[in-house]
C-alpha cells in the first residue's frame, strides 16, 4: 500500500468512529478517469452469513486477463469480522480480509471490480469505493440490488439498456441490464473511474450471465473457500 492507513480505516472500534472513517475515506474518492493501460482486470467478492456464530468473513481475489477474460491467478483469506452485519458498514466487515487477500497475489490487477457499490451509497463510501481508495486502485461497483436511490425511467429489456439511479437529486449510479429477462445490475464508479467508464467496463467484461466475468469468477471463487472451511450456505450465481 502507498502509504500508511489510520487503523480507523480498516478496523474502527466503534459506529461513530466507523462513520467518520467513511466521511474521510470519501473525500478521497476519485470519480474521474485516472486509469492506465489495462493488462489485468481484477474480480473481488466475499461470502458469509450474517447467522454464522463465528462471524467469519470469506474473500476472494480473483485476476483475469484483459480481452481474454481467462483467470489468470486468485487468492483468498478468511477472517472473523468485529464489526456487526449493519448495511451502510459491512466494508468494515469485509475490507480486512481483502487486504490479506490482495496482499497474497504476485501481480495485482490494473482495474477491479467489486461485488458491491461505489458512491452508491450513503455516505459516497460502499465497498468498492472503500477498497479502491484504501488500495489506491481504480475500482468499479457492481451491486445487484441498491442501496439508496430510485432508477429514473423506465429501463429497457435489452442487454445495455441503462437508467440513472438518483438519490436526493444527485445521480449516483447506472441501473443496467446485462442480460435478457435478468435483473439489472447497479453500476457505480468506485475510486478512479467516471461512471461513464464503469458501464463501459462491466458491458466489456459480459460473457453472457448477468454478472461480469471478473466478479462472476470472484464469487465463485469466495464461495469456495467458505466451502472448504466447512460452512455451509445455499447460493446461486447468475
Amino acid at each position: 500500500m502507498p502509504e500508511p492507513l489510520p487503523p480507523d480505516w480498516i478496523d474502527p472500534p466503534d459506529l461513530a468512529t466507523a462513520r467518520a472513517a467513511q466521511v474521510a475515506l470519501a473525500a478521497r474518492v476519485v470519480t474521474e478517469d485516472a486509469l492506465g493501460p489495462v493488462r489485468l482486470i481484477g474480480g473481488v467478492d466475499i461470502s458469509n452469513t450474517r447467522f454464522d456464530p463465528e462471524n467469519l468473513v470469506f474473500a476472494a481475489v480473483v485476476v483475469l486477463s484483459w480481452p481474454g477474460l481467462d483467470v489468470v491467478a486468485s487468492a483468498s483469506a478468511v477472517r472473523r469480522a468485529t464489526m456487526p452485519y449493519i448495511p451502510g458498514f459491512l466494508g468494515f466487515r469485509e475490507v480486512p480480509a481483502l487486504l490479506e487477500a490482495w496482499a497474497k497475489l504476485a501481480e495485482h490487477p490494473d482495474l477491479v471490480l467489486v461485488d458491491g457499490h461505489g458512491v452508491a451509497h450513503p455516505r459516497g463510501l460502499g465497498i468498492a469505493s472503500h477498497l479502491g481508495v484504501v488500495l489506491d486502485v481504480p475500482s468499479i461497483g457492481v451491486a445487484k440490488s441498491p442501496l439508496v436511490g430510485r432508477p429514473e425511467g423506465e429501463l429497457g429489456e435489452e442487454p445495455g439498456a441503462a437508467v440513472p439511479l438518483v438519490w436526493k437529486g444527485r445521480t449516483l449510479a447506472s441501473v443496467l441490464r446485462t442480460r435478457r429477462r435478468s435483473n439489472p445490475l447497479y453500476i457505480s464508479p468506485g475510486h478512479r473511474v467516471s461512471p461513464a467508464t464503469a458501464v463501459e467496463w462491466v458491458l466489456r467484461c459480459g460473457t453472457g450471465y448477468r454478472l461480469p466475468e471478473p466478479t462472476r469468477q470472484a464469487h465463485l471463487a469466495a464461495n469456495a473457500a467458505r466451502r472448504a472451511h466447512g460452512v455451509a450456505k445455499p447460493e446461486a450465481v447468475e
